[in-house]
């Protein structure tokens, strides 16, 4: 416990204790792809625009008015205007297209940045995540392969492919490395591990720890003395810029080994960067927490080691048609496992995510989607759409609820709708959402709609465009998934807009001073 601590203090001069209480500019929470690069920004490394002509005339345009100022420093509104692609979120575009331009023409052109470390720019910062760096792609299956491109996974100045070349994996033939290949998602988690100690970025991270509790101080940081009965001021040995009104307060646990300890973190700015799948969606009915319903793979594949499902079990139904369900059907297809799949969407839905898939790029998911168009072509694959559960018995039996079928001017069911399926097990993967837990309310205050969960599609984090600070709470910032990019490609466009925003707001504090 000492040594993680004293660790995390070590990145500044500025961080210290007081009471038990650390000090720092900013706490991070998640050290996933977004918390990796916010880090390296924060630590002083900012981008330039290079020598490379941007093929958008507009941009580049733009980008040749200031050649000297770090894009940090810029106009990040002005430099995004008009910028069109795959997110919602301009600065993300616009990071995505200056580090890849021309990707989604498939095109693989050089950078249009150069980075320059300023040890002097350093803002002190902590990065808080439960795993090692990498956050949820540690946690992954790493014999499955990434959605994006490979080189679309990197995180700025290590070039994935090049350190790919260096690390390729024996039991799967390692990374091709050619333009158009997607990683294995082992390969992009080691990347990430990889990444933080490559960019000497170590100290700024505590691994095995867990936020229990984020919440605003209260005017000045006093605490009553237990001993004397006396309201002190907590800060007044180390920081007397601590003690403001807008300060935040971030408890936790860390564990080291078998031994958990409490931390206390107390810094102007707070950045939740976690991800999406903390906590998966449930479905709608009371047999959801039988022991058969699960929500994880991992917990089939567990069950077909230890050699309880196999080719002659009830069949495994999987409820779900995004791409975790696909990679389910895929490996329980491969284990000759029967498969009862169950979905809501009608197999011609333009929403569905396989729409979106070259074929030759995707060949799996592709297959899968030909499967789910089938009907009873395929021997132990039985697909549901328009279905949903609705009623899980004690002896196994699934009760499905389809479309109802109407004739006639009365418009007359003419047939039921319901159909009963004996399953083994039902794996539920309809999403997750990301836990909140730290904040009141579950964060439901900060959503664009704060009457409902929040949701990385339908109800993020409500937070300014170009600063990526919540519009509801000042000094309390929300990255990534939490407002709606969920591909690594533009997660380094929040990093961005927060670092800009707090080196400006730095700079003007001290001009203020001066």
């Amino acid at each position: 416990m000492k040594d993680g601590m004293e660790e995390a203090q070590a990145g500044s001069s500025r961080q210290g204790t007081c009471a038990g209480v650390l000090h720092t500019d900013v706490v991070v929470i998640g050290n996933g792809p977004s918390g990796i690069t916010l880090s390296y920004l924060l630590s002083g490394n900012w981008p330039y625009v290079n020598d490379h002509p941007h093929p958008n005339p507009i941009l580049e345009h733009k980008l040749r008015e200031d050649t000297q100022s770090s894009i940090l420093e810029q106009d990040l509104q002005y430099l995004s205007e008009g910028l069109e692609g795959r997110s919602n979120n301009a600065v993300a575009l616009l990071m995505d297209t200056l580090c890849h331009p021309n990707a989604d023409l498939g095109m693989d052109e050089p950078s249009c940045l150069q980075w320059t470390h300023h040890p002097a720019r350093n803002i002190p910062h902590v990065v808080l995540g439960k795993g090692p760096p990498g956050g949820a792609w540690q946690n992954m299956d790493g014999s499955m392969l990434t959605l994006s491109l490979g080189n679309w996974m990197e995180l700025p100045q290590m070039d994935f492919r090049q350190w790919a070349q260096h690390h390729r994996r024996s039991q799967h033939g390692g990374v091709n490395c050619a333009r158009q290949d997607r990683a294995y998602i082992s390969d992009v988690a080691q990347y990430y591990h990889d990444y933080v100690k490559h960019m000497g970025l170590e100290q700024n991270f505590l691994q095995g720890s867990t936020v229990t509790s984020v919440s605003r101080l209260m005017g000045d940081c006093d605490f009553t003395n237990l001993e004397s009965g006396e309201l002190e001021a907590l800060c007044q040995v180390h920081r007397s810029e601590c003690c403001q009104i807008n300060m935040w307060e971030v408890r936790g646990i860390l564990q080291v080994g078998d031994t958990e300890e409490p931390f206390c973190y107390h810094a102007p700015h707070v950045v939740m960067a976690v991800g999406t799948t903390d906590v998966p969606n449930r479905l709608d009915m009371k047999a959801d927490d039988s022991p058969i319903v699960v929500h994880d793979l991992r917990e089939i594949e567990k069950a077909i080691a230890n050699k309880e499902l196999d080719e002659h079990s009830d069949p495994v139904m999987v409820v779900g048609a995004g791409l975790t369900a696909a990679d389910a059907i895929l490996c329980l297809r491969s284990c000759k496992v029967p498969v009862v799949h169950v979905f809501r969407r009608d197999v011609k839905d333009q929403g569905l995510i396989f729409k979106t898939l070259p074929d030759g790029l995707y060949p799996e998911y592709h297959k899968v989607y030909q499967m789910m168009k089938s009907k009873d072509c395929y021997p132990g694959y039985k697909s549901y759409p328009r279905h949903e559960v609705v009623q899980l018995k004690a002896d196994r039996k699934c009760v499905l609820r389809g479309p109802v079928k109407k004739c006639g001017l009365a418009r007359r069911i003419v047939e039921d709708s319901e159909k009963v399926v004996q399953v083994s097990r039902v794996l539920v993967l309809i999403g997750a959402r990301p836990n909140l837990s730290f904040l009141p309310n579950n964060g439901m205050d900060l959503a664009v709609d704060s009457t409902k969960q929040v949701s990385c599609k339908k109800n993020p984090i409500d937070v300014d465009p170009y600063t990526f600070e919540s519009v509801k709470e000042q000094g309390l910032y929300a990255v990534g998934p939490l407002v709606g990019d969920n591909f690594v490609r533009f997660v380094k466009g929040g990093p961005l807009g927060i670092t800009s925003h707090l080196v400006k707001t730095m700079m003007d504090v001290t001009s203020t001073k001066l």
